[in-house]
């Protein structure tokens, strides 16, 4: 179960300004040497569709163009804690890392003539053309600060200020279009920089990679094995399509995540809190996650309804909030780390575990705990994306804990009365088998 840190108000100005002093030179410098060097390599290739040629140039959105400049700065304002100060910036230097690696590896060129502006549009289109060759395209750095900044900006307003914060960030995207700065393609591929930044730096708590380290827990392997594959085929299905059909590239990258985290990262690289993904995974994995959504639902069409195992805990499928109400529960036991949890007045409390890996002792103690605690508060429903295997092994825990069932078959025989459909791996079952209740439930509850 998570609990959050709340950061400490206040502006952290030298950390910020020391940042700063660092990241606006290192910008200019990067980016300008990656524009210096396709212009020696007289660079012409280019990536861009025939319907962009309808684009229209509109000069006044240099205007918004060049603000994001500004945003740049005064994002740091809105830091509340050092961590977060530091993790921005970390966003927006690896943001300025990859794309510059991306300018210098398959560089390209903005291949429209740019009509010419007069008056104070024109002023600032000709001093932006006195630093940006139409070089540094795909994917657009433009876009991944921005996605890095507006979540900044975003966190930080509400109502209708909050909605000329999301006006304007919109208008920021589309004016890489509409001054002739970037083709399409460099659109999304800037946001998808942008998005890993996110993912790697999260605000508060540990980054992905902290405590990653190779598994070695065989069904892990054979998954990320798995998801890898599937992976490749997805993302090779969109590049020959291309077009349209760059939308399973997005499905590759999400599976590929997903077997980096099976391989390396474990649960933690889907950074579920409180029920709910941090913005970069959920929108890197939101392929994946909408196919693990609708996977769930047809294997359990015809048992949607959890059941009642023993004294107020249920057992299910991931449920939504109509779902939760109707059963009158009044805490929810969360065992997925790929899917969001519904929101509500019910205490709330996740073990995210690993799809298809069978839990270990010391994991099925914790959640026997959880459930305990949990029962407290009134009906429990304990869930999983099916109801069948994780949250069934943590019920069967509980009720072994708790001494409700005296052996492994035994549990199984209280679950399966309820969800005839449970299933307990032989994985499952030694790992259940070292569950012992304590003294004061030797006698049963």
């Amino acid at each position: 179960m998570n609990t959050a840190t709340a950061p400490t108000p206040g502006i952290f100005w030298s950390r910020s300004i020391g940042w700063l002093l660092f990241l606006g030179p290192f910008f200019f410098l990067s980016y300008g040497f990656a524009n210096t060097m396709a212009a020696r390599w007289q660079v012409n290739n280019t990536l861009v569709y025939e319907w962009e040629r309808h684009i229209p140039f509109v000069p006044w959105t240099i205007l918004p163009y060049w603000s994001i400049d500004l945003f740049y700065g005064l994002s740091f304002l809105l830091c509340r804690s050092a961590l977060q100060v530091d993790r921005h910036a970390l966003r927006l230097l690896t943001a300025q890392l990859v794309s510059v690696a991306c300018f210098l590896t398959f560089p390209l060129r903005f291949s429209f003539p740019r009509p010419n502006a007069d008056g104070l549009f024109g002023q600032l289109f000709d001093a932006l053309a006195g630093f940006d060759l139409p070089y540094n395209q795909a994917p657009s750095l433009h876009i991944s600060l921005l996605i890095i900044i507006w979540v900044r900006f975003a966190g930080a307003t509400r109502g209708p200020l909050r909605w000329g914060v999301d006006a304007w960030a919109a208008l920021i995207a589309v004016s890489v279009l509409t001054t002739y700065q970037h083709h399409f393609i460099d659109i999304p591929s800037g946001a998808l920089v942008g998005l890993l930044c996110l993912w790697l730096w999260p605000d508060e708590g540990p980054t992905p990679f902290s405590a990653a380290r190779w598994t070695d827990v065989p069904a892990r392997r054979r998954l990320a094995g798995r998801y890898l594959c599937a992976a490749l085929a997805a993302a090779g299905l969109g590049l020959l399509l291309g077009g349209g059909g760059l939308v399973w590239v997005w499905l590759g990258i999400a599976l590929a995540l997903v077997a980096l985290n099976y391989a390396l990262l474990g649960p933690a690289g889907f950074q579920k809190r409180d029920g709910r993904h941090a913005l970069g995974a959920a929108l890197l994995l939101a392929p994946y996650t909408l196919c693990a959504w609708i996977n769930s639902r047809l294997w359990t069409r015809r048992s949607p309804a959890p059941g009642l195992i023993a004294d107020g805990v249920w057992l299910g499928r991931l449920p939504d909030s109509r779902a939760m109400e109707a059963g009158g529960f009044r805490a929810l036991l969360d065992l997925t780390a790929e899917l969001p949890a519904p929101r509500g007045h019910w205490v709330y409390a996740q073990l995210p575990w690993l799809d298809l890996v069978p839990p270990d002792s010391a994991q099925l103690e914790e959640a026997a705990t959880a459930i305990e605690h949990l029962r407290r508060h009134g009906p429990v429903l304990v869930c999983c994306a099916l109801g069948y295997s994780r949250s069934a092994s943590a019920v069967a825990a509980w009720l072994l804990a708790t001494g409700r069932a005296n052996s492994v078959e035994s549990a199984l025989a209280i679950l399966q009365q309820a969800r005839p459909r449970v299933v307990l791996s032989p994985q499952h079952r030694q790992a259940l088998a070292r569950i012992s209740p304590p003294p004061e439930y030797s006698g049963g509850a």
